[in-house]
């Protein structure tokens, strides 16, 4: 081509520049030269014959003269016109090398702009030595910088750089720089988006968090990350109404003015809706780019590998071939014609210009046509954040107290201000909300109402001031209408004149379309519905900015409502127009059984709901709230004139609540129910909230019917309610990252968010941050026992330390944190300390030196920290004397449970204690306190008493006086001590059921006699948590006849077993349901040598020889405290005393006293022998055989006794 190019004429070469004036040769006789020529002589004219000699004379001297210092100075002439031609094209060349390096934009536009016929002959001159050089390329480049490129940019520059809100070439147009607000463009999408109804969809992704996808700048939508691919092909999804069509428009603009992309070479917007007038035509790729964009005439965009080129196929949902992908021939020449669908498919795949990058836009149902292998980066338009909101009502207005009352307002209503993601829908409530302000000023000035005049939108009381989505799109129609009936009929009137029959007409059409889920009409359409295609656009006149008419590039012309909310809210006002003029059912106008019955408002409601109900993809929900809020008297009175003023609308209002509520009960999917809460919403009802929670408690919204989209409009619907949401509860719907993300707008909402026990990571840390920075009402958040991790404490501490978190309860419990952790958190506190009241750090891993850390909190003065829980984090004595040194005056609570901080830590509290003036309530449970910290707390609350009121010491062991001395400092008038809590809770409750018996504390009883007392099983279990409590100290304990059985003897001597060092003496006599597994439990607490039992009465316990074997077996494993042992009134016989000789052999026994009254035995031989020349005769000073059969054997006993100190006793 080049080649081609460089043997083209010049005059050739003009014909293909758009607007080009260059000649068609370049000559020194051309204009050029013709001021520096000599005079024509010829042209002189003579005055008289007379003075002819004369004057020839003198003419022949001065040519004469003229001539020979022409000859002579013209050398010099051409000297001088070299100088200046060459430094002319010096310059010019210079210029054209910076264009070739990218260095001199700005020349590109004085060239076109100062065009003339001597730059014009330089480029010739240029273009024609570089490629007799053979440097085709940098000839063709700098011919396509200043021609093709150049151009290009110019046209697109004005066609993009005003915005028409609402209906492109109609009405005033506004810079976009001026108005552009940036959206909030995410990669990846939403699960489950085709199958919502798209304002569902905005709904949802208006509370999506930020922080859980990854943002994309519209202007780096081809920049790909470094471990990424190349990115070829993006499709950018997005509800109608969200930007994407802005989006395209400012990528261009900001192409076309060199802002933005100057990498890329040619940039071709080609919008699928005007692609479908070519649908019947056969093109090649050349000529669809040429029809499009006239002035790229003669350009082969496929001659040099240079180029980068992009497309931008913009609104593929308004495209109507079926681009077949798996069936359309594979097309890779640019210049050979082929159907639109061959050529968009081949395009797309990479057939077609395998190098150009494709941008495709799309609504969320249509994106599915391309196939995702054709994909490389998948992105969705969120609209506005909420900062956008704002951004946008302020660029549109510049009466900045006029923008601020507009946000006020907007803000005031949460499902307007939600809605307002859309940017559509900042247009709409932006343009009523600024007629209601002129207005309502107008009538002030025009009233002299000079006191009403500063009012603003809230302070007005006004009824007709839009707070639902009904009445904004109300509002907007009387304003569109109003504003066409003054710019067309010239009437100023406050009043709308409604024209019926065009309502009407446009109204069908809207619904007829809903129906079948068309957007974009054809003449065909309007045909159907009785309106004139030659008068169709006195409709788009009449709703200015409600319907609108568009021509394609050539020929043929669709139609579209601005909005598709806008179509739904008009098939919404024609459905009642309908009902009002022919008092029938708009679903059934073509229904054969309905024809001759009269219907009413209810019956129109309630065919709505369930037509709404019937459809999956959720198509009507919109428009059944808008039909359900027209149904509102208030909404009506707006469209008087229009509408037929109903007073049973009241009563319909009631009706369809209560029938709306009862479709509850059916078994509905998740989005059907969700609408009907918007529905109820758009219907004044207020018990929107309690409804989702009592559906909630049905288990029919349950987190595992719930996708994380739904999830989301669940929050919407939270969001819209009246009511403040006081505490949010994660375990109510998803214990996962994933879902905490997904709710967290509501977590902003609310006062208290619970987020424990729901196995949280730091994946989550980023949206709980982002809401701890944001205007939020959370004041308390408790996430205790999850696995956050130092990680998590680092991303969570970005929203800790922003100014504007208010947050005064933070609970961190059992998360992983370490000392690293503690460092990040008490930087981030310390940056913003004067919120925080309560800090949890339990059962993390912080040790001395975290706690240290912790501690600096302490040294800013605007710390106002009050209660500090530091359960079990693993200090000792160490951070005792920390803490005691950097004590703060505002401390009010302190617990330092399940630490082994000992005595000497304890010593360190308590000359804390004998300082503080603030400290009121103290833990130190299980903190291996012995009886001389309890001395050490002791000494410290006598010195001062008057502050602390709670002291908890529960799981310490206070020794023989540890109780008593902490206890009797409650009966010091000065002290203030109200809670000396020594047990838990199951001992504390053991504590108050023997002081119910026996009328003491028995903390402070060394002997518990309880016998004759049927304890049953909640009584054995009460003394037993007493029991085993280390504050008990027992020596004695009865429970003589109280009916113990087997099972409740095991919850005793397991009890006995945890606390065994104080308890003397048993006594289990009477208890005749021990049984075996009694026995052996109590065998087994008798071989604990730390079990220094004293006593053990056993007697009438039903005990037999076996059972016995068994307890003797544990008297001789630890026989050395024993000194009484009674078995009287038990079956032991003589093989239970043989058992026993045993253990008196031991040479370890001490047994003072043995009574074995009744227990059928007949011979003592063995007990004799036993005794004969051992220790524990030396010892027994009782022995009792009363009511047994002994025969001759007992005379050799009585002999044996008879030298010793023992009582035998034998009836």
């Amino acid at each position: 081509m080049s080649e081609k190019r460089g043997k083209m004429s010049l005059s050739q070469k003009q014909s293909v520049r758009s607007g080009s004036h260059v000649s068609s040769s370049v000559s020194v006789k051309s204009d050029w030269s013709k001021d520096i020529l000599p005079p024509n002589f010829s042209e002189k004219k003579t005055s008289s014959t007379k003075r002819v000699q004369y004057e020839t004379l003198d003419l022949d001297a001065q040519t004469h003269r003229s001539y020979k210092n022409f000859k002579d100075n013209l050398l010099q002439i051409f000297q001088d016109l070299e100088r200046k031609i060459l430094t002319f094209l010096k310059n010019e060349l210079q210029k054209f090398k910076k264009i070739l390096q990218k260095e001199d934009l700005d020349y590109l536009k004085d060239f076109n702009k100062n065009r003339c016929r001597n730059k014009e002959a330089a480029l010739d001159l240029t273009l024609y030595f570089l490629r007799e050089m053979k440097q085709d390329e940098a000839a063709d480049t700098l011919e396509d910088e200043l021609f093709f490129i150049h151009q290009l940019k110019c046209s697109l520059k004005k066609k993009y750089q005003c915005v028409f809100e609402g209906i492109a070439k109609q009405g005033d147009s506004t810079l976009l720089k001026n108005i552009y607000t940036d959206l909030y463009i995410t990669q990846g999408c939403s699960e489950q988006v085709n199958t919502e109804h798209e304002v569902r969809q905005i709904e949802v992704a208006s509370r999506r968090h930020e922080s859980q996808e990854i943002q994309v700048e519209c202007t780096n939508v081809f920049e790909a990350s470094e471990e990424d691919k190349q990115i070829r092909t993006v499709l950018t999804k997005g509800v109608a109404g969200i930007g994407k069509s802005v989006s395209v428009q400012k990528f261009v603009l900001d192409w076309a003015e060199g802002k933005e992309n100057q990498d890329i070479s040619f940039i071709f917007p080609l919008p699928f809706r005007e692609m479908n007038l070519k649908e019947q035509e056969k093109l090649s790729l050349m000529d669809l780019i040429t029809q499009f964009f006239p002035e790229t005439k003669g350009l082969n965009i496929t001659r040099r590998n240079q180029f980068k080129v992009l497309f931008i196929l913009d609104g593929l949902d308004e495209f109507r071939l079926p681009l077949n992908f798996d069936g359309n021939d594979v097309w890779s020449d640019e210049s050979s014609p082929a159907s639109l669908d061959v050529l968009l498919t081949n395009l797309i795949k990479g057939n077609l210009l395998p190098s150009a990058l494709i941008w495709i836009t799309s609504r969320p149902a249509a994106a599915s046509k391309i196939p995702p292998d054709c994909i490389d980066r998948l992105t969705e338009i969120r609209g506005f954040n909420d900062a956008q909101k704002e951004e946008y009502f302020r660029k549109r207005f510049t009466d900045e107290n006029q923008a601020k009352e507009i946000i006020d307002h907007v803000k005031q209503s949460k499902s307007l201000f939600i809605m307002c993601h859309i940017p559509v829908f900042c247009w709409i409530s932006a343009t009523v909300l600024q007629n209601i302000l002129e207005e309502k000023r107008n009538n002030v000035v025009k009233n002299n109402q000079a006191d009403d005049a500063s009012k603003t939108l809230q302070e007005s009381n006004t009824e007709d001031t839009p707070k639902t989505l009904t009445q904004m799109y109300t509002h907007f129609l009387r304003f569109q209408i109003q504003q066409s009936r003054r710019k067309y009929d010239g009437e100023h009137t406050p009043d709308v004149s409604w024209d019926k029959d065009a309502i009407f007409s446009l109204g069908k059409l809207a619904f007829d379309q809903l129906e079948r889920n068309n957007v974009i009409f054809y003449d065909t359409d309007l045909e159907a519905c009785g309106i004139d295609v030659y008068k169709a656009s006195v409709y788009s006149g009449m709703c200015t900015q409600i319907f609108k008419e568009e021509t394609g590039i050539v020929l043929g012309t669709m139609y579209c409502f601005v909005h598709l909310s806008i179509q739904e809210f008009i098939a919404a006002l024609y459905a009642h127009l309908f009902l009002d003029i022919n008092k029938k059912c708009v679903f059934d106008q073509d229904s054969t059984e309905q024809k001759n019955k009269s219907e009413n408002m209810i019956d129109l409601l309630k065919t709505a709901v369930d037509k709404a109900l019937e459809s999956d993809n959720g198509h009507l929900d919109l428009f059944l709230r808008f039909l359900l809020g027209l149904s509102l008297q208030s909404n009506q009175r707006l469209l008087q004139g229009l509408l037929t003023q109903n007073n049973r609308n009241d009563q319909s209002r009631k009706e369809i609540v209560q029938y709306i509520k009862q479709k509850f009960e059916a078994n509905l999917s998740p989005e059907r129910s969700i609408n009907l809460f918007y529905c109820l919403n758009e219907l004044n009802d207020q018990t929107l909230v309690k409804d989702i929670q009592t559906h909630l408690s049905k288990g029919s919204l349950s987190s595992a019917d719930l996708s994380p989209a739904q999830w989301s409009a669940l929050v919407f619907v939270l969001l819209t309610s009246e009511e403040e949401l006081e505490e949010f509860e994660l375990q109510k719907f998803k214990k996962s990252d994933e879902c905490l993300i997904r709710l967290s707008a509501v977590i902003k909402t609310s006062k208290r968010a619970l987020l424990n026990d729901c196995g949280l990571t730091d994946k989550s840390c980023p949206a709980l941050a982002t809401v701890l920075g944001s205007d939020t009402n959370l004041k308390e958040l408790n996430m205790n026992n999850n696995n956050l991790q130092d990680s998590g404490v680092e991303l969570l501490c970005t929203g800790l330390k922003n100014i504007n978190c208010k947050l005064e309860i933070l609970s961190l419990k059992n998360n992983c944190i370490t000392e690293g952790g503690c460092h990040v958190l008490a930087a981030a506190l310390n940056s913003n300390p004067s919120n925080l009241t309560e800090l949890d750090l339990s059962e993390n891993k912080l040790g001395n030196p975290g706690m240290k850390i912790i501690l600096t909190l302490f040294e800013n003065v605007q710390c106002r920290l009050e209660k500090l829980k530091l359960n079990c984090i693993s200090i000792t004595d160490e951070g005792c004397a920390a803490l005691a040194s950097a004590f703060n005056s505002n401390l009010r609570e302190l617990d330092l449970s399940r630490n082994q901080i000992g005595d000497s830590g304890v010593t360190e509290i308590s000359s804390l204690l004998r300082n503080s003036q603030t400290l009121q309530i103290l833990r130190l449970s299980d903190c291996s306190i012995s009886e001389e910290g309890y001395k050490a707390l002791s000494s410290a609350l006598r010195s001062n008493p008057s502050h602390l009121i709670e002291l908890d010491l529960t799981g310490n062991d206070p020794g023989p006086s540890g109780v008593k001395q902490l206890s009797d400092l409650l009966q010091d008038p000065n002290c203030q001590l109200k809670t000396l809590r020594f047990l838990g809770p199951a001992a504390d409750e053991g504590c108050q059921y023997v002081t119910g018996i026996v009328g003491k504390n028995p903390l402070l009883l060394r002997e518990l006699n309880l016998s004759e007392h049927e304890l049953g099983d909640t009584g054995v279990n009460q003394i037993s948590a007493l029991l085993q409590d280390k504050h008990c100290t027992l020596n004695t304990l009865n429970l003589c006849g109280c009916s113990i059985t087997e099972k409740q003897c095991l919850i005793l001597t397991s009890a006995l077993k945890s606390n065994p060092s104080h308890l003397r003496e048993l006594n289990l006599s009477w208890n005749e349901l021990l049984g075996d597994s009694g026995v052996k439990n109590l065998s087994d607490l008798l071989m604990n040598t730390q079990f220094k039992l004293e006593k053990l009465h056993l007697c009438r316990c039903s005990i037999t020889e076996k059972q016995c074997l068994i307890l003797t077996s544990a008297l001789k494993s630890n026989p050395s405290h024993l000194r009484e042992l009674k078995l009287s009134g038990n079956q032991i016989k003589n093989t239970g005393v043989n058992h026993l000789c045993d253990v008196l052999k031991d040479s370890r026994c001490k047994l003072e006293r043995l009574s074995l009254y009744g227990c059928g035995i007949t011979d003592v031989s063995s007990l004799t022998q036993s005794l004969t020349n051992t220790k524990a005769l030396q010892f027994l000073k009782q022995l009792d055989l009363s009511d047994n059969k002994i025969g001759d054997s007992k005379q050799k006993l009585i002999d044996v006794l008879r030298v010793s100190n023992c009582y035998l006793r034998w009836s």
